[in-house]
């Protein structure tokens, strides 16, 4: 699996985070299913925006790039993104480009002017496939500059003459860089052969580097880049489009500091990857809601297998039995879910059913022995296990992600904690004098802060909703 990473000139944003997860549910889910999966993600590390950036800084491109990379990875750690099996950077395949585009020259799909060297597009009939443009349609839509160096408006850049005081590397055209395009040509080549199974990348690849990947590696081998492509769908924020311009582009680093870093995730997976999301503060909130919902859950299956010693016993009343094999078949449709073209939203439901059936088993069934209850929810520990090692969430203990996501909802709203403990503490006086009334009302205060009461074994905890 190729996946177009990065081009590393700033800090990544909420469109970014949507492929990182896609991607990274797909290689999960496809390790779990029993391949052997080598994904390699790149680095654009040479790019004209890299370059202006460096220029600005009056520093050299490489610490530009090595900047944004860390920055990268350590959004990726807070994401709970994996890291791919191989992860290249362009600069360190200049090799591999060269001889690439060396290939394209000699059989006479590529040509040569002053330094820089173009992918004939009118050499390559298939041009169009993957994005269902047709060639002549394109040419009539094109803009011919008349100071261009290109045949065909239509041909694009495979190695560019380096202008005064760019950095750049020895070609047999003199001393260059590489276009865009060919450098994930020359890499997935590297790494993955000829043909490989699945690239990745963001709707907005298809045309033109996607377009231009299969033409330059097929022109080049005569053979099929990939056998599927997959393309997530924009990130809108507020129902807009994600733009510098309109000042909505939102750092991932940034969103974290609000939201517990799964909550991010979880919204990413609730659309089926290939359709459009629409980021918002109430979208993020509904995201949040249902982890809460997902994690009251494991909080109540812990608390019930912490009751008493672990069950012994084999067979089950046949109630109990249902239970169990309804979990089972929950994960079985889970699995499906996610073979049928990686859809996380209905995978989603199925968790939130398993959710449902964890709180009916510790809460609802008051008859059934607590013992019982502990063989029940074995198996749910199985599967909801399964559910977070493939969709990457759910990887805290359930105290621990109450506590963080408290500490971020009173940030957030401004909550002054000495006062909510303060009238908490006054409520179990008054629960102790018996005086019911106070105590009532104390809780419906603090429900109109959104702020709910849990009572267990005589301590009174808090959350926020």
């Amino acid at each position: 699996m190729y996946v177009c990473g990065i081009t590393a000139y700033d800090v990544c944003h909420v469109g970014h985070a949507r492929a990182a997860v896609v991607f990274d549910v797909a290689f999960r889910h496809l390790k779990a299913r029993g391949y052997n999966v080598t994904y390699v993600k790149n680095f654009t590390d040479i790019d004209d925006k890299i370059i202006d950036r460096a220029n600005k800084e009056g520093v050299g491109i490489a610490q530009i790039a090595e900047r944004y990379i860390k920055l990268h990875d350590e959004d990726m750690a807070a994401l709970n993104v994996l890291t791919p099996t191989v992860t290249p950077k362009a600069t360190e395949h200049m090799a591999e480009m060269i001889a690439l585009i060396s290939m394209l020259e000699k059989k006479g799909i590529a040509y040569s002017v002053d330094g820089d060297v173009f992918f004939a597009v009118n050499n390559f009939p298939a041009y169009g496939g993957l994005s269902g443009r047709h060639l002549d349609e394109m040419m009539a839509g094109a803009r011919v500059d008349i100071n261009d160096k290109k045949r065909n408006p239509l041909d694009f850049v495979l190695w560019k003459k380096s202008k005064e005081g760019e950095p750049f590397w020895e070609s047999p055209w003199g001393r260059g860089r590489p276009g865009w395009h060919i450098e994930c040509s020359a890499m997935s080549r590297r790494y993955l052969g000829e043909t490989f199974d699945i690239h990745g990348g963001g709707e907005d690849l298809v045309f033109p580097h996607h377009e231009n990947e299969i033409a330059q590696s097929q022109a080049a081998t005569g053979k099929p880049l990939a056998n599927y492509w997959m393309h997530n769908g924009f990130v809108k924020i507020n129902a807009e489009k994600m733009s510098k311009s309109l000042g909505n582009i939102f750092p991932i680093r940034e969103i974290i500091k609000q939201y517990h870093p799964e909550a991010l995730r979880l919204f990413m997976l609730q659309s089926h990857y290939r359709s459009p999301v629409d980021y918002s503060d109430a979208s993020l909130k509904e995201a949040r809601t249902a982890l809460i919902r997902c994690y009251t859950a494991l909080q109540l299956m812990k608390e019930t297998r912490a009751l008493a010693p672990q069950a012994q016993e084999k067979l089950l009343p046949t109630p109990s039995l249902e239970y169990v094999h309804k979990l089972n078949e929950l994960k079985e449709k889970f699995n499906a879910a996610l073979d049928d073209d990686f859809n996380t939203a209905q995978a989603l439901g199925y968790v939130f059913d398993t959710a449902r059936l964890i709180n009916n088993v510790t809460t609802a069934e008051k008859k059934m022995p607590v013992s019982t209850k502990q063989v029940i929810l074995e198996t749910a520990t199985v599967v909801f296990t399964h559910f977070g090692d493939v969709l990457g969430v759910f990887q805290s203990d359930p105290e621990i992600f109450f506590h963080i996501d408290r500490d971020m909802e009173i940030g957030k709203r401004g909550l002054d904690v000495s006062k909510i403990e303060a009238l908490i503490l006054e409520r179990q006086k008054a629960r102790e004098g018996k005086d019911w009334s106070r105590a009532d009302d104390i809780r419906q205060e603090l429900a109109s802060q959104n702020i709910t009461l849990k009572d267990v074994a005589g301590q009174t905890t808090w959350s926020i909703d």
